[in-house]
Protein backbone atom coordinates (compact mmCIF):
# COMPACT_ATOMS: atom_id res chain seq x y z
CA UNK A 1 0.00 0.00 0.00
CA UNK A 2 1.75 3.17 -1.12
CA UNK A 3 -0.52 5.72 0.67
CA UNK A 4 -1.35 4.95 4.54
CA UNK A 5 -2.80 7.39 5.88
CA UNK A 6 -6.61 8.04 6.30
CA UNK A 7 -6.04 11.63 5.40
CA UNK A 8 -4.07 10.62 2.29
CA UNK A 9 -6.78 8.17 0.95
CA UNK A 10 -9.68 10.60 1.09
CA UNK A 11 -7.50 13.40 -0.93
CA UNK A 12 -7.86 10.16 -3.13
CA UNK A 13 -11.18 9.81 -3.61
CA UNK A 14 -12.05 13.33 -3.42
CA UNK A 15 -9.58 13.94 -6.56
CA UNK A 16 -10.67 11.11 -8.06
CA UNK A 17 -7.68 10.07 -8.34
CA UNK A 18 -6.92 6.00 -8.94
CA UNK A 19 -4.06 4.47 -6.52
CA UNK A 20 -2.72 2.32 -8.91
CA UNK A 21 -1.61 2.78 -12.54
CA UNK A 22 -4.59 1.90 -14.82
CA UNK A 23 -4.30 1.92 -18.71
CA UNK A 24 -7.40 -0.09 -20.99
CA UNK A 25 -8.62 -2.83 -18.75
CA UNK A 26 -5.11 -2.71 -16.71
CA UNK A 27 -3.82 -2.03 -13.35
CA UNK A 28 -0.17 -1.75 -12.19
CA UNK A 29 1.23 -1.19 -9.39
CA UNK A 30 4.48 0.90 -10.22
CA UNK A 31 4.09 4.09 -12.19
CA UNK A 32 7.64 3.86 -13.04
CA UNK A 33 7.90 2.11 -17.36
CA UNK A 34 11.91 0.91 -18.13
CA UNK A 35 12.67 0.37 -21.40
CA UNK A 36 15.03 -2.56 -22.04
CA UNK A 37 18.09 -1.18 -24.80
CA UNK A 38 21.87 0.37 -24.44
CA UNK A 39 22.77 -1.69 -21.45
CA UNK A 40 26.15 -3.02 -20.88
CA UNK A 41 25.43 -6.51 -20.47
CA UNK A 42 22.27 -8.42 -20.18
CA UNK A 43 22.87 -9.08 -15.99
CA UNK A 44 22.40 -5.23 -15.57
CA UNK A 45 19.03 -4.79 -17.57
CA UNK A 46 17.39 -7.60 -15.08
CA UNK A 47 19.16 -6.09 -12.05
CA UNK A 48 17.75 -2.22 -13.03
CA UNK A 49 14.32 -4.30 -13.93
CA UNK A 50 14.00 -5.65 -10.26
CA UNK A 51 15.18 -2.64 -8.71
CA UNK A 52 13.37 -0.39 -10.25
CA UNK A 53 10.19 -2.02 -8.92
CA UNK A 54 8.61 -1.64 -12.55
CA UNK A 55 5.29 -3.23 -13.36
CA UNK A 56 5.59 -2.65 -17.41
CA UNK A 57 8.72 -3.13 -19.36
CA UNK A 58 9.56 -2.16 -23.80
CA UNK A 59 11.33 -3.75 -25.72
CA UNK A 60 12.01 -2.99 -29.53
CA UNK A 61 10.41 -5.63 -31.27
CA UNK A 62 12.75 -5.28 -34.16
CA UNK A 63 15.53 -5.83 -32.05
CA UNK A 64 13.76 -8.62 -30.56
CA UNK A 65 13.50 -10.30 -33.76
CA UNK A 66 17.04 -10.85 -34.95
CA UNK A 67 18.60 -13.62 -34.58
CA UNK A 68 20.73 -14.75 -32.07
CA UNK A 69 23.96 -16.53 -32.05
CA UNK A 70 24.67 -20.09 -30.73
CA UNK A 71 24.08 -20.12 -27.08
CA UNK A 72 23.07 -16.40 -26.98
CA UNK A 73 20.26 -15.50 -24.41
CA UNK A 74 17.88 -12.57 -24.58
CA UNK A 75 15.89 -10.44 -22.64
CA UNK A 76 12.82 -12.16 -23.46
CA UNK A 77 14.51 -15.49 -22.28
CA UNK A 78 15.05 -14.44 -18.31
CA UNK A 79 12.30 -11.93 -17.29
CA UNK A 80 9.14 -13.65 -15.48
CA UNK A 81 6.52 -12.49 -17.70
CA UNK A 82 3.97 -13.67 -15.26
CA UNK A 83 5.12 -11.03 -13.29
CA UNK A 84 6.18 -8.05 -16.21
CA UNK A 85 4.02 -6.78 -18.64
CA UNK A 86 5.25 -6.55 -21.99
CA UNK A 87 5.00 -3.24 -23.58
CA UNK A 88 6.42 -3.91 -27.26
CA UNK A 89 7.34 -0.88 -29.13
CA UNK A 90 7.50 -0.12 -33.08
CA UNK A 91 11.23 1.71 -32.37
CA UNK A 92 13.11 1.85 -35.85
CA UNK A 93 10.08 2.59 -37.59
CA UNK A 94 9.78 5.64 -40.20
CA UNK A 95 6.41 4.93 -41.89
CA UNK A 96 2.88 4.24 -40.65
CA UNK A 97 2.80 0.98 -42.76
CA UNK A 98 6.21 -0.34 -40.66
CA UNK A 99 4.83 0.35 -37.57
CA UNK A 100 1.36 -1.30 -38.19
CA UNK A 101 3.54 -5.05 -39.30
CA UNK A 102 6.10 -4.43 -36.10
CA UNK A 103 3.00 -3.83 -34.12
CA UNK A 104 1.26 -6.97 -35.52
CA UNK A 105 4.69 -8.64 -34.62
CA UNK A 106 4.54 -7.63 -31.19
CA UNK A 107 1.16 -8.93 -30.51
CA UNK A 108 2.49 -12.30 -31.39
CA UNK A 109 5.49 -12.14 -29.09
CA UNK A 110 3.47 -11.06 -26.27
CA UNK A 111 1.41 -14.59 -26.87
CA UNK A 112 4.59 -16.45 -27.17
CA UNK A 113 5.24 -15.45 -23.92
CA UNK A 114 2.17 -16.58 -22.30
CA UNK A 115 0.25 -13.01 -22.37
CA UNK A 116 -2.45 -13.88 -24.50
CA UNK A 117 -4.50 -10.97 -23.54
CA UNK A 118 -1.90 -8.33 -23.87
CA UNK A 119 -2.81 -6.06 -27.16
CA UNK A 120 -0.64 -3.57 -25.97
CA UNK A 121 2.15 -1.56 -28.60
CA UNK A 122 4.16 1.31 -27.99
CA UNK A 123 3.98 3.08 -31.34
CA UNK A 124 6.89 5.14 -32.57
CA UNK A 125 6.89 6.38 -36.26
CA UNK A 126 10.04 8.38 -36.44
CA UNK A 127 11.18 9.43 -39.71
CA UNK A 128 13.69 11.77 -38.49
CA UNK A 129 16.87 10.43 -37.95
CA UNK A 130 18.74 13.53 -36.58
CA UNK A 131 16.97 14.50 -33.35
CA UNK A 132 14.73 10.88 -33.38
CA UNK A 133 11.29 13.11 -33.66
CA UNK A 134 7.72 11.52 -33.85
CA UNK A 135 5.82 11.98 -37.26
CA UNK A 136 2.46 13.40 -36.19
CA UNK A 137 0.63 12.47 -39.32
CA UNK A 138 2.11 8.91 -39.33
CA UNK A 139 1.75 8.14 -35.67
CA UNK A 140 -2.15 9.24 -36.17
CA UNK A 141 -2.70 7.40 -39.12
CA UNK A 142 -0.81 4.05 -37.88
CA UNK A 143 -2.56 4.65 -34.27
CA UNK A 144 -6.21 4.73 -36.09
CA UNK A 145 -5.61 1.34 -38.04
CA UNK A 146 -4.20 -0.14 -34.95
CA UNK A 147 -7.22 1.10 -32.68
CA UNK A 148 -9.59 -1.10 -35.41
CA UNK A 149 -7.52 -3.68 -34.89
CA UNK A 150 -8.17 -3.94 -31.21
CA UNK A 151 -4.88 -2.81 -30.45
CA UNK A 152 -3.90 -1.18 -26.83
CA UNK A 153 -2.56 2.15 -28.19
CA UNK A 154 0.29 4.16 -26.45
CA UNK A 155 1.75 6.77 -28.44
CA UNK A 156 4.63 8.53 -28.83
CA UNK A 157 4.65 12.05 -29.26
CA UNK A 158 5.77 15.32 -29.56
CA UNK A 159 4.31 17.17 -27.06
CA UNK A 160 1.89 19.06 -28.74
CA UNK A 161 -1.74 19.09 -26.48
CA UNK A 162 -3.80 19.09 -29.92
CA UNK A 163 -2.32 15.61 -31.21
CA UNK A 164 -2.27 14.88 -28.19
CA UNK A 165 -6.27 15.26 -27.52
CA UNK A 166 -6.97 14.08 -31.29
CA UNK A 167 -5.34 10.64 -30.04
CA UNK A 168 -7.01 10.70 -27.27
CA UNK A 169 -10.68 11.21 -28.63
CA UNK A 170 -9.80 8.38 -31.24
CA UNK A 171 -9.18 5.79 -28.88
CA UNK A 172 -5.66 5.42 -27.60
CA UNK A 173 -5.36 4.59 -23.95
CA UNK A 174 -2.50 6.25 -22.91
CA UNK A 175 -0.63 9.18 -24.40
CA UNK A 176 3.78 9.40 -24.57
CA UNK A 177 4.94 13.33 -24.63
CA UNK A 178 8.64 13.51 -24.90
CA UNK A 179 10.23 15.34 -22.51
CA UNK A 180 13.38 16.12 -24.66
CA UNK A 181 14.79 14.47 -27.52
CA UNK A 182 15.50 10.25 -26.93
CA UNK A 183 18.54 9.42 -25.18
CA UNK A 184 19.28 13.39 -24.39
CA UNK A 185 19.03 13.55 -20.94
CA UNK A 186 18.21 17.06 -21.60
CA UNK A 187 15.05 16.84 -18.83
CA UNK A 188 11.70 18.68 -19.41
CA UNK A 189 12.32 20.68 -22.31
CA UNK A 190 8.44 21.23 -22.68
CA UNK A 191 7.42 21.65 -19.54
CA UNK A 192 4.02 24.00 -20.25
CA UNK A 193 2.86 22.26 -23.10
CA UNK A 194 3.31 18.67 -20.96
CA UNK A 195 1.01 20.37 -18.68
CA UNK A 196 -1.55 21.20 -20.73
CA UNK A 197 -1.44 17.87 -21.84
CA UNK A 198 -2.08 16.56 -18.20
CA UNK A 199 -4.37 19.44 -17.48
CA UNK A 200 -6.58 18.18 -20.53
CA UNK A 201 -6.39 14.47 -20.96
CA UNK A 202 -8.97 11.71 -19.74
CA UNK A 203 -6.53 8.68 -20.25
CA UNK A 204 -3.14 8.47 -18.41
CA UNK A 205 -0.40 10.58 -19.76
CA UNK A 206 3.60 8.85 -19.25
CA UNK A 207 6.17 11.49 -20.49
CA UNK A 208 8.54 9.18 -22.04
CA UNK A 209 12.18 10.59 -23.21
CA UNK A 210 14.76 12.38 -22.22
CA UNK A 211 14.51 12.43 -18.28
CA UNK A 212 18.51 12.20 -17.05
CA UNK A 213 18.04 12.27 -13.31
CA UNK A 214 15.08 11.47 -10.51
CA UNK A 215 14.73 14.86 -9.66
CA UNK A 216 13.45 15.51 -13.17
CA UNK A 217 11.35 12.20 -12.93
CA UNK A 218 9.84 13.57 -9.80
CA UNK A 219 9.18 16.94 -12.06
CA UNK A 220 7.16 15.25 -13.92
CA UNK A 221 5.12 13.43 -11.82
CA UNK A 222 4.92 17.04 -9.67
CA UNK A 223 3.30 18.06 -12.89
CA UNK A 224 -0.27 15.26 -12.52
CA UNK A 225 1.81 12.83 -15.43
CA UNK A 226 0.37 9.54 -14.69
CA UNK A 227 3.82 7.64 -15.09
CA UNK A 228 7.24 8.53 -16.44
CA UNK A 229 8.79 5.85 -18.96
CA UNK A 230 12.82 5.86 -19.44
CA UNK A 231 15.65 3.93 -20.48
CA UNK A 232 19.05 5.57 -21.16
CA UNK A 233 19.36 7.61 -17.47
CA UNK A 234 19.30 3.77 -16.40
CA UNK A 235 21.58 2.19 -18.56
CA UNK A 236 24.25 4.44 -19.58
CA UNK A 237 24.92 5.34 -15.17
CA UNK A 238 27.76 3.58 -13.38
CA UNK A 239 25.57 1.72 -11.40
CA UNK A 240 21.97 1.20 -13.64
CA UNK A 241 20.72 -0.94 -11.22
CA UNK A 242 21.00 1.82 -8.38
CA UNK A 243 20.06 4.40 -10.61
CA UNK A 244 16.77 2.73 -10.86
CA UNK A 245 15.80 2.45 -7.65
CA UNK A 246 16.68 6.14 -7.21
CA UNK A 247 13.94 6.84 -9.95
CA UNK A 248 11.79 4.60 -8.54
CA UNK A 249 11.90 6.69 -5.35
CA UNK A 250 11.67 9.92 -7.48
CA UNK A 251 8.74 8.98 -9.54
CA UNK A 252 6.93 7.78 -6.08
CA UNK A 253 7.83 11.34 -4.52
CA UNK A 254 6.17 12.81 -7.20
CA UNK A 255 2.91 11.31 -7.16
CA UNK A 256 2.69 11.88 -3.25
CA UNK A 257 3.82 15.36 -3.73
CA UNK A 258 0.98 15.69 -6.65
CA UNK A 259 -1.32 14.35 -4.90
CA UNK A 260 -0.93 16.44 -1.72
CA UNK A 261 -1.06 19.90 -3.62
CA UNK A 262 1.55 21.69 -3.45
CA UNK A 263 1.58 25.62 -1.87
CA UNK A 264 1.40 28.69 -3.69
CA UNK A 265 4.65 30.68 -4.65
CA UNK A 266 4.33 34.28 -2.89
CA UNK A 267 6.36 37.02 -4.11
CA UNK A 268 7.28 37.83 -0.38
CA UNK A 269 8.21 36.13 2.74
CA UNK A 270 5.60 34.31 5.13
CA UNK A 271 7.00 33.70 8.71
CA UNK A 272 6.94 29.98 9.81
CA UNK A 273 6.39 31.28 13.28
CA UNK A 274 3.75 33.57 14.52
CA UNK A 275 4.24 37.23 15.86
CA UNK A 276 1.29 37.21 17.81
CA UNK A 277 1.97 36.87 21.91
CA UNK A 278 6.07 37.39 21.31
CA UNK A 279 7.52 39.19 24.22
CA UNK A 280 9.01 42.53 23.80
CA UNK A 281 12.69 43.17 25.02
CA UNK A 282 13.01 45.90 26.89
Amino acid sequence: MLYKSKDTKKIINEKNLPEDLIIGNKSFKSRLMLGTGKYRNIRESIESIKSSGTSIVTVAIRRSQQKKRNGEVSLLDIVDWKQIWLLPNTAGCETAEEAIRVASLGREVNKQLGQVDNNFIKLEVISDSTYLLPDPIGTLKAAEYLINKNFTVLPYIYPDPILAKQLEDIGCQAIMPLGSPIGSGQGLKNLYNIQIIVENAKVPIVVDAGIGTSSEANQAMELGASAVLLNTAVAKSKSPALMAESMKLGVISGRKCYIAGKMKKKVKANASSPYEGTPKLN
